[in-house]
């Protein structure tokens, strides 16, 4: 899943590809070691190892810079990176260099006597003005076993000399996967442990393309929606169904860095006012609502940790936090249009009349079934649908109901399944660990019966 092309701009001059003051972004530490979200300002600050760092020199920097953690006269500070011509020694070995090594590490011995530059020694380079850089040099100049080890080892020897001296920072663009990839590896449950790829399906098999009227019931804090509303670059429009009277939570999709076009298109509504006004479904909706609403008083103090731990997955300390929130709520990164906001009356009026194109539900904290039943029949005939689930059994029962009613055809249960694999020379392999499941998805398309009740 990427980024759509059409990228709308806050300003007639702004670049979406270059950060700006105020916007949101991903930050990648030391290799995917570390991965949290910051608002970009004047005066935020994120904590690396023991050194905290100002986030003022990433404005204004193309998505994608690289940074490296210094010391300077007037404190840590993030420094641009620039990419080394000579790479890591490992690239400039041919293949058959590499397979005609016969160096081992049979002979090392971890004792702790290898390296002759002590902790004073490096606090004293500190003090001088010493990089990251110069430090890792010079704690392989003095290691004794260095010259030893493959050139494997040597690599992984350096890398972790660089993660701890030189820690580096990547300045990722905050889209649909990179979100969800961030999100799937520290906080899954945060986002019904929704896998990237079962997320790129969603939009797929719910056929959402520009100009689309998509009805997105989304209890993952907005990673939903947020992706539905990426794909369809700023046109059509985005519907989050609510039971009761208080809308779902949609917190991550102010990660997206969306402009005002496109929060517009995001708009909220009651079930009650999407349903058809001769109250055929009323039982059913008030069922629903019923549901809702106990699901919403148990969720009450994990939406609100998620919300405190939107802006800094990590940080743990009660001061971070306070932090964070300030800058969430100062008014330089308030916009002036809100997603989410309430369906005006004509644009309900139109749905109810012609019906969504699309539906997408995902709510694993509620019964699959009491939930198409009230939602499949706001969409128009033959349009498309699909329900994830965390687990098989809800979906294999909405499934069978769904048939016995009568309402879809195309029925199908799939079982998304991925594997990373590691690509380098002499190492490429699968991945050791990988994520057993990433849910369930069910997708039909909705049809007319004569004999529906």
């Amino acid at each position: 899943m990427s980024a759509n092309n059409s990228e709308e701009n806050l300003s007639g001059s702004q670049n979406r590809r270059i950060t700006w003051d105020g916007c949101s972004v991903l930050l990648d530490i030391n290799d995917g070691d570390r991965v949290l979200f910051a608002r970009l300002t004047a005066g935020s600050k994120i904590k690396i190892g023991d050194k905290n760092c100002s986030l003022l020199p990433l404005i204004g920097c193309p998505f994608g810079s690289s940074f490296q953690v210094e010391v300077g006269a007037e404190g840590p500070f993030l420094a641009p990176l620039i990419p080394n011509a000579q790479g890591n020694g490992l690239s400039e070995k041919t293949d058959d260099q590499t397979m005609e090594e016969c160096r081992d590490n049979r002979a090392l011995v971890d004792n702790n006597t290898a390296q002759s530059l002590t902790g004073e020694d490096i606090d004293g380079m500190r003090r001088k003005g010493a990089t990251g850089d110069e430090i890792v040099q010079a704690l392989i100049a003095n290691s004794a076993t260095f010259e030893k080890k493959t050139a494997f080892s040597q690599e992984k020897y350096r890398i972790k000399k660089q993660k701890k001296y030189a820690p580096r920072v990547l300045l990722r663009r905050p889209f649909a996967r990179s979100i969800c990839e961030a999100y799937f590896k520290k906080h899954a449950e945060k986002i019904g442990f929704l896998r990237v790829d079962t997320l790129s399906l969603l939009p797929s098999l719910a056929n959402v393309t520009a100009h689309s009227n998509v009805l997105v019931f989304d209890m993952l804090e907005g990673i939903v929606t947020g992706s539905v509303a990426e794909r369809m670059g700023g046109t059509g429009y985005v519907c989050n169904p609510y039971c009761g009277t208080t809308p779902l939570p949609i917190s991550i999709v102010r990660m997206f860095n969306f402009s005002d076009e496109t929060c517009k298109r995001i708009l909220s509504a009651s079930l009650t006012e999407l349903q058809p006004s001769d109250g055929e479904n009323s039982t059913s909706g008030d069922q629903l609502v019923d549901e809702c609403n106990i699901k919403e008083q148990q969720n009450k103090d994990t939406v609100s940790s998620s919300a405190k731990d939107l802006f800094n997955m990590e940080e743990i300390s009660t001061t971070n936090m306070e932090t964070d929130n300030n800058v969430a709520a100062s008014p330089k990164c308030a916009k002036t249009v809100k997603a989410g906001e309430k369906a005006p009356s004509e644009t309900i009026k139109h749905w109810k009349e012609h019906g969504f194109s699309s539906l997408i539900i995902a709510a694993p904290n509620l019964d699959a079934w009491d939930i198409a039943k009230d939602l499949v029949p706001l969409l128009s005939y033959s349009a498309p649908f699909v329900i994830y689930h965390q687990y098989l059994q809800p979906l294999a029962t909405c499934m069978h109901n769904l048939q016995s009613n009568k309402m879809a055809i195309n029925l199908q249960v799939s079982e998304p399944w991925l594997r990373e694999y590691q690509v380098l020379p002499s190492r490429t392999h699968p991945h050791m660990q990988m994520s057993s499941s990433g849910g369930y998805l069910l997708s039909g398309t909705r049809i007319s019966s004569s004999d529906q009740n």
